[in-house]
């Protein structure tokens, strides 16, 4: 039977949970000489709730990845820098332009020097904007930002493959799923070589499950490949004894059913029933909460449909029901 296609590749959140969780090694690898400019020994703070108020202002449509931050530089001390970056999923001709009217109306809010970053993850080779601005009447205005384009990487993956930056990960992971498009047993392939590769590299537990939820949220498979990479994550697991989760949970339901185990979907289902009876009926007995954990899914799936007319709880577990 033909392997079904991979569900759609999703470049946003997987984008922003990396960018947030690793921003100096972000800096590092992309902008090398920004990074060097910024005291990481000083916390760096992320500007949501700033930078959507001025994209409101802007109404400037829907926006993929930005992210604003807020850094100290080792020239300037106390002084802050908001640096806004932006990750660009598709080409988009407006984009320069969108850019420039960020960093002037950051600076006209905050009154601070703004550093506009772009790293364009779209499929067009010749597309790699870095500046927007106009002439007028012997007036100039405008923006030169830096641009990082990740297909500038593609003949680059054996290198980003040593590379111990997790940011060369992220970019092999990005290019093998742009070029195994349509080809789900190639990656397949791809897909388990960065994960033995995370294994491999002897990161610590959390930083394995952060980068291989990138990782395989960039990289989607079809169920059965899905379930086929995750036994294969669990036998290395068990070489290397460090639980790995993302594809795990998952698939965790349908690994039960077929081991005739059925934790995960148990677990699950316990923990649904307590939040209906305890909104329908107050703080639940620990007796009421022990029956719960030992029952069976069925029984479960029955307790949860009499919540919906049960007057107590005696009428929820009442067996003559």
């Amino acid at each position: 039977m033909a392997a079904q296609a991979a569900p759609g590749d999703d470049y946003d959140t997987p984008w922003k949970d990396a960018l947030t969780r690793y921003f100096p090694e972000f800096m590092a690898f992309y902008f090398p000489l920004a990074h060097a400019e910024i005291d990481w020994q000083q916390p760096h703070v992320f500007l949501d709730q700033e930078l959507a108020q001025v994209v409101q202002d802007a109404e400037l449509g829907k926006r993929l990845v930005d992210r604003l931050v807020q850094v100290t530089t080792l020239a300037s001390g106390e002084q802050w820098v908001y640096i806004h970056v932006e990750v660009q999923g598709q080409h988009d001709a407006a984009f320069p332009e969108r850019l420039f009217t960020y960093n002037y109306r950051l600076y006209d809010r905050y009154r601070r020097p703004i550093a506009s970053l772009a790293v364009l993850a779209d499929d067009r080779e010749s597309w790699k904007p870095t500046h927007y601005g106009y002439q007028l009447f012997g007036c100039e205005v405008g923006i030169h930002f830096p641009t990082v384009k990740i297909l500038d990487y593609a003949g680059q993956i054996e290198v980003l493959l040593e590379d111990p930056n997790p940011f060369a990960l992220v970019t092999s992971a990005h290019l093998f799923t742009r070029r195994t498009r349509g080809d789900p047993e190639q990656r397949y392939a791809a897909k388990w070589q960065l994960a033995k590769l995370l294994y491999e590299r002897h990161w610590d537990k959390q930083r394995i499950i952060d980068l291989f939820g990138v990782i395989d949220w960039l990289m989607r498979l079809p169920n059965e490949l899905e379930q086929r990479l995750l036994q294969e994550v669990y036998t290395l697991e068990r070489n290397v004894t460090m639980p790995y989760v993302t594809s795990a949970e998952r698939f965790g339901i349908e690994k039960g059913r077929q081991q005739g185990l059925q934790q995960g979907l148990q677990q699950g289902e316990v923990a649904l029933l307590q939040r209906q009876l305890s909104r329908r009926f107050g703080p639940l007995p620990d007796a009421v909460r022990a029956r719960l954990t030992g029952a069976s899914i069925d029984q479960l799936e029955t307790w949860a449909i009499r919540v919906l007319d049960a007057a107590s709880l005696d009428e929820v577990f009442d067996q003559r029901a």
